[in-house]
């Protein structure tokens, strides 16, 4: 578990840093890459212990009795987050942007309204658009320096041709972990609205110390008619190139309707993705997962305080994910004017805030999920590139 270790992740077809010159203008020789969602970190030996058997073994053929890799997965969710899990209620997908599209295909039409609290993953929005369905943009408050859901908003943006509400738990960007009382209200705002809740909970292992995640179906069992769950151990163990996420759902109608689709487009796992989820869904990928978090709330604590000392700039308190959200409106600044700071005096590479919707235009995303001594250089880098506001 050496999260310091440096690993040269260029010229390697990783997204993250080989393609971050074509899109942000920072070369991988000189500059930071803090944009993609993956870590520079190795996933847990006992994962990378189950795909060097598969080396070993030198067949990749068709993956069968998946037992071993359901078993896992309801270990899991007891374990780590005290939800009983039915394994026949799992089906599997090439990730959870995919398992957002197959979603969209099943239960909403052409022209239908998708809902979603911005700013949020902006993956979501382009797979609805992508899909001929509406975006529904409700804004989060910030209250406190904190996001927070106005569903008195959420209800008036409700019409007849809205389908669906999308829940990003805990939340990407902002990196809230939503509260019982929170969840529970979007749910029933969804009963009362006819709408089917997908909670996409991807970053729910990645939650810092002292805070404390629920998954959907514990804060509202009541409405579990509706509620589709999107889990994956993608973001967890850095293994989101395996491209394997979990669809939960507990009501039969829903699960059928799902399934139904999964096989009309001819849709299997991936085996290494099977293999790997298996693995990490254990008890040392629960060690190593401790540790992690730990790290990464140190991360969190160096980043949050370097930022937050150049005037103008503020870090949104992170209690989930590795996504540090980054506003720049204290500075006077345009976006073009903090961005080309960031990209070409700190020759960092950050995601840019309004693809992530209304209320984006102002932030950064930074990803933290890289060894201690990178986000020292980052801070660095900031302080220099703003130096002039000190």
């Amino acid at each position: 578990m050496n999260f310091d270790e440096i690993i040269d992740r260029r010229g390697t077809h990783c997204s993250k840093w080989d393609m971050m010159e074509p899109l942000y203008g920072v070369s991988p020789d000189d500059g930071l890459a803090m944009w993609v969602a993956d870590m520079d970190f190795r996933p847990p030996q006992v994962v990378q212990d189950a795909l060097q058997a598969m080396l070993d073994h030198g067949i990749y053929g068709y993956f069968g009795d998946d037992n071993a890799y359901r078993s896992a997965i309801c270990w899991w969710m007891e374990n780590r987050h005290g939800w009983q899990v039915d394994p026949a209620h799992i089906s599997t997908t090439h990730g959870l942007v995919n398992a957002v599209g197959l979603c969209l295909h099943t239960w909403t039409a052409p022209g239908d309204g998708v809902m979603l609290f911005t700013p949020v993953y902006h993956a979501f929005a382009r797979v609805i658009h992508a899909a001929g369905r509406k975006v529904v943009e409700c804004p989060l408050a910030e209250v406190d320096g904190l996001y927070q859901m106005d569903l008195d908003v959420a209800e008036a943006l409700v019409d007849d041709n809205t389908r669906m509400v999308i829940l990003c738990s805990p939340h990407n960007p902002g990196g809230r972990v939503w509260t019982v009382d929170e969840l529970r209200a979007v749910a029933e705002l969804c009963a009362q609205h006819n709408l089917l809740l997908v909670s996409d909970e991807i970053h729910h292992d990645l939650v810092m110390p002292r805070q404390k995640h629920s998954v959907m179906p514990l804060a509202a069992p009541e409405h579990m008619d509706r509620v589709v769950m999107l889990t994956a151990p993608s973001k967890t163990f850095n293994i989101a190139g395996t491209h394997c996420g979990q669809v939960i759902i507990p009501d039969d109608r829903l699960r059928a309707q799902f399934t139904a689709t999964l096989g009309a487009l001819g849709i299997s796992p991936n085996s290494f993705g099977l293999h790997a989820v298996a693995a990490a869904y254990s008890p040392r990928g629960a060690e190593w997962l401790d540790g992690l978090c730990t790290y990464l709330d140190e991360n969190r604590r160096l980043f949050d305080a370097g930022v937050n000392a150049i005037p103008g700039l503020r870090s949104m308190p992170l209690q989930a994910t590795y996504l540090a959200w980054v506003d720049f409106s204290g500075t006077g600044m345009d976006m073009a004017e903090f961005t080309a700071r960031v990209e070409q005096d700190a020759k960092i590479a950050a995601n840019h805030g309004p693809s992530f919707g209304t209320g984006g235009a102002s932030w950064l995303r930074f990803n933290l999920g890289a060894p201690r001594s990178v986000i020292e250089d980052a801070v660095a880098r900031l302080q220099r590139a703003f130096g002039d506001l000190q």
